[in-house]
């Protein structure tokens, strides 16, 4: 019996080209969809007749209503080996295969250093005047030698990011619910307090998971305690941030800017009012977004239907 693939918010038309999906060509149909679904009745209309699905990180949740009305899924797979979108309770209660896939090097890493830089040397402004036609610059940048890089979370990206900070001399400080002095030694970074950390950052930058305990950690108090010249670099989760202090601190220039890759709401709408200020740069989530990554997500996805067929799933979440 051929069972009906999904493929989900494949935005650049990759997915096919990045894996070898004949392996599993003769047992499955497969659909492609690009856009993003939309509404949670959405997607379960259009998934509905689906035993497996693919799901692109959390660009489309899964929580136990989507779950408990999707009647043919078989198998759900996540790009990665985490996903907080997909309530694995819910699968486990209905007798549905949660798999994951694996993952390359530290792409977020990357972009929260773009951020930074672009917030500190204006490349991408000063590229965009220089094709329009203006003669020469208009900016002064800040040198990132000496300035202080506040870490907030010191996980794998944390570290990498204290690396990176390092590199550019800077001083790096970190603070976590759970962290040490001792953690920060061995990373080679400075433990601070928690009101030490907003105060003295001269980027503050978020890397920590979305959970209840660090839902609206960033709020109207962290905020306000941060120099008037700092930045915030978040490329972690969006709540993480609470959006309307955010956007306040911002408006009244409380802080010098931002610099945001994740958004309480994704695909950000159109009207939102953090596309008009200019003292913010925001990228689409690109974070993960990398050949070398989505080849390891798509090779994962076609490995784990393959094993699922064969009886003997990999990677099991559930």
């Amino acid at each position: 019996m051929v069972l009906r693939c999904a493929i989900l918010d494949d935005y650049q038309n990759v997915a096919l080209s990045s894996a070898d999906w004949s392996k599993v060509g003769s047992d499955v149909e497969i659909k492609v969809f690009n856009a993003h679904l939309g509404s949670a009745d959405k997607v379960v209309a259009a998934l509905e007749d689906f035993a497996i699905i693919c799901a692109m990180r959390e660009r489309t949740a899964f929580p136990r209503a989507a779950i408990e009305a999707l009647p043919s899924l078989k198998l759900l797979i996540t790009s990665g080996m985490r996903n907080a979108s997909i309530d694995l309770a819910a699968a486990r209660d209905r007798g549905i295969v949660v798999c994951g896939t694996p993952s390359f090097g530290s792409g977020t890493a990357a972009i929260a250093t773009g951020l930074m830089l672009e917030l500190a040397r204006r490349i991408g402004y000063e590229n965009a005047r220089l094709k329009a036609g203006v003669s020469w610059q208009s900016t002064i940048g800040l040198d990132l030698e000496g300035m202080t890089l506040a870490l907030l979370g010191l996980g794998k990206l944390g570290t990498r990011m204290a690396e990176i900070g390092r590199a550019f001399k800077m001083t790096v400080v970190a603070w976590s619910q759970n962290l040490t002095p001792e953690k920060c030694a061995e990373a080679g970074v400075i433990y601070a307090s928690r009101d030490e950390l907003f105060r003295g950052a001269d980027f503050l930058s978020v890397h920590l998971q979305l959970s209840d305990r660090t839902r609206g950690l960033v709020g109207a108090r962290e905020l306000s305690l941060m120099k008037k010249s700092a930045y915030l670099i978040n490329t972690s989760r969006g709540p993480i941030v609470e959006e309307a202090a955010l956007l306040t601190a911002l408006g009244d220039k409380r802080i010098a800017g931002a610099g945001l890759d994740v958004f309480n709401v994704e695909p950000l709408p159109a009207d939102h009012p953090l596309r008009k200020l200019d003292n913010v740069v925001l990228t689409p989530h690109l974070g993960y977004v990398t050949e070398q990554n989505y080849r390891a997500f798509y090779i994962g996805m076609v490995e784990d239907i393959r094993a699922f067929l064969d009886g003997a799933p990999v990677r099991v979440l559930t």
